[in-house]
């Protein structure tokens, strides 16, 4: 009689294909890669079950989309799933002191992080929210296509110029598009748009921002604490000091979405300007001699804060509880 086997398995995932190991609970170890696709997902399942196990705890770095669809297919699968910042793999890593780097090691060195320390189990995001941000990520993709046309003009001969600039024409047309359908997508979702509603009482948050906001974490319930969306969004501060030789300047730690981060520039910069609880932090900083990228960095991780603040409480930002803060 076949007995199910709890495994743990690595995956280094690509765009076109994705490298598992499986850690037995005999210390063995199976190597196999498959192609990213549906295909190749059921392939992987085929393979589990020739091996008599029906469960595993799968292990993969939340690096770009292309884990995604593999994500949602374990969990579907009712297998246990990590996803988890390459950070943390990398730390690992160096702590093991690794001089080889492939495809195959890669997926043995998940394997083993999520052996050793057991990740939290990854939960995927409600369909309105993963269309979300389909839609946001397709906005960003048009206005960087649409932004290097623009560049091309300067540089292109006259007998091209007329085509781009119909291409410019066109990509506008379909941005404008894409951002109606953002905002129809949220208002016809009521938890989405009561978030929207929240956050755009907050000054510095526009449509663009919440649009972008409620794409990666519409579901705060997943952080405990506004410092751990910081963390998320990479602008928690870093300190670097050691003894009393060593004592340089903290910065952003970066770990985390470039996307987000990038996204919540222009917003503190603004909240900076109009949102009091900003102000009266820029005030503080300014007194104390503070850069003005240490300023903005302080503000991201402020405005962060009040975002975790009004959509964990369900109510609009509310001006003096901020400044009191």
């Amino acid at each position: 009689m076949n007995q199910s086997v709890n495994c743990t398995l690595g995956i280094d995932i690509s765009k076109k294909k994705f490298d598992v190991a499986l850690y037995l609970p005999s210390g063995k170890w199976k190597h196999k890669a498959f192609t990213n696709s549906s295909e190749g997902f059921q392939e992987l399942s085929h393979w589990l079950r020739q091996l008599n196990i029906e469960q595993v705890h799968a292990c993969m770095e939340a690096t770009n989309i292309y884990g995604n669809a593999l994500a949602e297919y374990l969990y579907d699968e009712n297998h246990n799933v990590s996803v988890v910042n390459p950070a943390r793999i990398k730390g690992f890593a160096q702590s093991e002191m690794l001089r080889t780097k492939n495809d195959k090691q890669d997926a043995s060195l998940i394997a083993r992080f999520c052996e050793a320390l057991s990740p939290d189990l990854w939960k995927p995001e409600p369909i309105s929210v993963r269309q979300l941000r389909a839609l946001v990520r397709r906005l960003d993709m048009l206005i960087e296509m649409k932004q290097q046309e623009v560049n091309r003009l300067d540089v292109s001969d006259e007998i091209v110029q007329s085509d781009i600039r119909q291409h410019v024409k066109e990509l506008e047309q379909r941005i404008n598009k894409i951002r109606i359908d953002i905002e129809e997508h949220i208002d016809r979702d009521p938890d989405l748009k009561n978030k929207k509603e929240l956050l755009l009482s907050i000054p510095g948050i526009g449509q663009k921002t919440m649009a972008i906001v409620l794409s990666y974490f519409a579901s705060i319930r997943h952080f405990d604490s506004a410092k751990k969306l910081a963390s998320f969004c990479g602008v928690a501060p870093r300190e670097y000091q050691s003894g009393s030789s060593v004592n340089g300047r903290g910065a952003m730690s970066k770990i985390g979405s470039a996307h987000l981060r990038k996204s919540l520039f222009l917003p503190a910069m603004v909240a900076l300007k109009y949102n009091p609880a900003l102000k009266a932090l820029k005030e503080r900083l300014s007194e104390k001699g503070k850069p003005k990228m240490v300023i903005i960095g302080a503000a991201m991780r402020k405005l962060i804060h009040i975002i975790y603040g009004v959509l964990k409480s369900n109510l609009p930002f509310d001006e003096n509880k901020a400044v009191k803060a």
